[in-house]
């Protein structure tokens, strides 16, 4: 051991947790910036809005994954931003399936299964918040991902209706499959002890 150094003793405290004001906390709340910014677009005539209106929702999306990794790279995971990242995508997404099926470009049923699931969970973590935080599970990283295809799909001019609805599918089976999975996930939670 080298003199003066600090002996490592087990149970030490490691490094101060991250403040909430963080660059990945920060990208978040862009995200949700950007959701009114993409549905203007969307509901403007013509190509050229419409991929303008594909542009802010690529970014938009983008961010997620950019926030996520900075947040586990540089140790800014919080818990504010465990909740608000999966609210920032429920807002984006459902800004995004709520607006295509009121211009009657996708199926109302689907728009409220996903609709449904998406605040039924949102709704549920809140409800075990004391006992845990419910992470993001691979599931539902999935599940972003296929949404967010299958919608810019669908934002995205052009004769595409079959990987429209190959995508949106495959979308919706996964959100259904990961949405009973974090019912159970939230019940063994919350039969556990409350989080100190």
């Amino acid at each position: 051991m080298i003199a003066g150094a600090p002996d490592p003793v087990a149970g030490s405290p490691g490094p101060p947790p991250a403040g909430v004001w963080n660059v990945a906390n920060a990208l978040t709340l862009v995200r949700i910036a950007l959701v009114p910014v993409f549905v203007w677009f969307l509901f403007l005539d013509g190509d050229g809005w419409r991929l303008a209106a594909f542009a802010v929702f690529a970014a938009a999306s983008i961010t997620d994954k950019i926030d996520g990794d900075l947040a586990r790279a540089r140790g800014l995971v919080t818990d504010f931003g465990k909740i608000a990242d999966p609210i920032a995508d429920k807002a984006l997404t459902g800004a995004a399936l709520v607006s295509l099926s009121l211009m009657g470009e996708l199926w109302w049923w689907v728009t409220v299964v996903i609709m449904v699931r998406e605040i039924g969970i949102t709704v549920l973590r809140f409800i075990v918040i004391r006992r845990g935080v419910i992470p993001a599970s691979k599931g539902g990283k999935l599940k972003t991902m296929l949404q967010v295809i299958a919608i810019g799909l669908y934002i995205l001019p052009g004769p595409l209706d079959p990987l429209r609805w190959a995508a949106m599918g495959a979308a919706l089976v996964v959100t259904v499959v990961t949405g009973a999975d974090y019912v159970v996930r939230a019940w063994r939670l919350r039969r556990g002890p409350a989080a100190s």
